[in-house]
């Protein structure tokens, strides 16, 4: 599998999730407009360890949603999800979306 993009959020495919179960499947915040990157179709089941997030789809496909890009479809399999960064002469910067 590749890695997919909405934005600002990347997700890279892994071999399985770990860390601790959260009860929502928001997978990112939005900083500047308050949308969110959320799973709003399928199953699926977000966890967290030190930090960094990991998405298990157990359904075919899930649903990524977000208010600013189109929802794409996440395929079944286990995902670390990771906030884009971009390079500016200051240095680098987590993008905001």
């Amino acid at each position: 599998m590749k890695p997919i993009r909405q934005g600002d959020v990347i997700l890279l495919p892994i071999e399985q999730t770990e860390g601790e179960k959260l009860s929502h499947l928001t997978l990112a915040e939005g900083e500047v407009t308050g949308h969110s990157h959320r799973i709003i179709k399928g199953e699926a089941e977000l966890y967290e360890k030190k930090g960094t997030l990991y998405l298990r789809v157990l359904s075919k496909e899930a649903l990524l949603s977000h208010e600013e890009h189109k929802a794409i479809s996440i395929p079944q399999g286990s995902w670390m999800v990771r906030i884009q960064r971009e390079y500016e002469p200051e240095g680098w910067r987590y993008v905001a979306d």
